[in-house]
């Protein structure tokens, strides 16, 4: 194998372990590329709304997209939150849990390109 290969392969078998120690009851990867979405989008200062979050066609419809959204919420891994006094738009933002999910993450990135 290549040597960016052979890091991918580890950084892979390493993201597993992740799946496995996490508690994250019936998530699944749809959920989680959800998740990656609200995290870009938080770490862009540009939030994702709910709105938003339903028309991203590439990963799901709207109605399984609304189910990801409840499920993030219940496990924890988002919230609602509202800019300043405008109470209709509601922002999907990562939790403490999701940004501890994220840091194992990139701990382990950095450990297979070691």
């Amino acid at each position: 194998m290549k040597k960016p290969l052979d890091a991918y392969v580890r950084f892979l078998t390493l993201a597993q372990t992740i799946s496995g120690s996490l508690e994250h009851g019936n998530l699944d990867a749809t959920a989680f590329q959800l998740l990656d979405q609200v995290l870009i989008r938080d770490s862009q200062e540009d939030l994702l709304t709910v709105t938003e979050a339903m028309a991203i066609n590439e990963i799901a419809s709207p109605a399984t997209l609304h189910r990801k959204v409840d499920e993030l919420l219940n496990e924890g891994f988002i919230q609602l939150t509202f800019k300043g006094n405008n109470r209709r738009t509601k922002y999907l933002t990562p939790t403490k849990k999701a940004f501890d999910y994220y840091k194992k993450l990139g701990t382990f990135l950095m450990k297979s390109v070691a």
